[in-house]
């Protein structure tokens, strides 16, 4: 009796192992597949700003939904530790993912950290998708975090290649009310007379930005008084100082009468992003 049991046993058990390595052989089948989903496509990453979540970003995504210009939204929440988990599921035909990147600590002041963690995301989704080209879009602190990721990354050929950067009420040279230079006058090359101490930190970028190969667009919100209420404009367009001609192409365009955090909830920033994401 006892051997039949045993026999029996044996037996459940085996099937058991033959299931499971049939399992894991189709998740592992996946994986391999989902490692090169983004191989040949141009993800882009959405960061928001300081104090706010991955849900501000949600009115500029759902518009590009609508308008059909991507079907793929992944998620990519940063711990405070900095560690990447990405969730979404992807479609059988990906059209122009769109990452969304949410930081846990949205109140971390150190552009070389916020840097480091941009990284890692950017690592996770080359290493699960294999992702080699990228956009970035920024509001507001995160465009700091994008070009100190370049600051310690732009001549490192390992990563995803950088095609397009957007940033959306940059305070590259300081923030009215935080920063003692704030409003520093610049000159046509967008040179500040005065610099913030971030900003001088990223003047070796004016050697070191990818050389004629990243399309830059600047956006600003002018609410009458050359601000947009927390960012000087001054400030917003001294980014082109620190790309020193070496973007492929760069355009400014100032929307009036709309305030910084109702930058990411304009229509005109939607047209805008459609346009020189996916219409060029």
């Amino acid at each position: 009796m006892m051997k039949k049991k045993w026999k029996v046993l044996t037996i459940a058990l085996f099937i058991i192992a033959i299931i499971c390595g049939i399992i894991f052989s189709i998740e592992n089948s996946k994986a391999k597949q989902d490692s090169k989903r983004f191989a040949n496509i141009t993800v882009t990453l959405f960061f928001h700003g300081f104090e706010s979540s991955s849900h501000a970003e949600k009115q500029t995504v759902n518009s590009l939904k609508k308008r059909g210009a991507t079907n793929t939204v992944i998620k990519a929440n940063v711990s405070r530790t900095g560690h990447v988990l990405l969730t979404g599921k992807l479609p059988s035909k990906v059209k122009n993912p769109v990452v969304e990147v949410n930081f846990e600590n949205n109140r971390e002041a150190d552009y070389s950290i916020d840097g480091k963690w941009t990284k890692n995301v950017v690592v996770a989704l080359q290493k699960k998708y294999g992702m080699q080209k990228m956009n970035m879009v920024g509001h507001s602190m995160e465009n700091m975090d994008i070009m100190y990721y370049l600051l310690a990354n732009a001549d490192n050929k390992k990563l995803p290649r950088l095609c397009k950067q957007v940033d959306i009420a940059g305070h590259f040279n300081g923030i009215l009310g935080y920063s003692r230079i704030n409003n520093a006058p610049i000159n046509a090359t967008g040179k500040p007379m005065k610099m913030d101490q971030a900003y001088r930190n990223l003047l070796p970028l004016r050697n070191k930005y990818p050389n004629k190969q990243v399309k830059v667009l600047n956006i600003y919100g002018n609410i009458g008084n050359g601000t947009d209420g927390r960012v000087s404009n001054n400030s917003s367009k001294s980014l082109k100082y620190l790309l020193n001609g070496r973007e492929l192409s760069y355009q400014e365009y100032e929307i009036k009468g709309v305030s910084h955090s109702k930058l990411h909830e304009s229509r005109r920033v939607d047209d805008l992003l459609d346009e020189f994401l996916y219409e060029e």
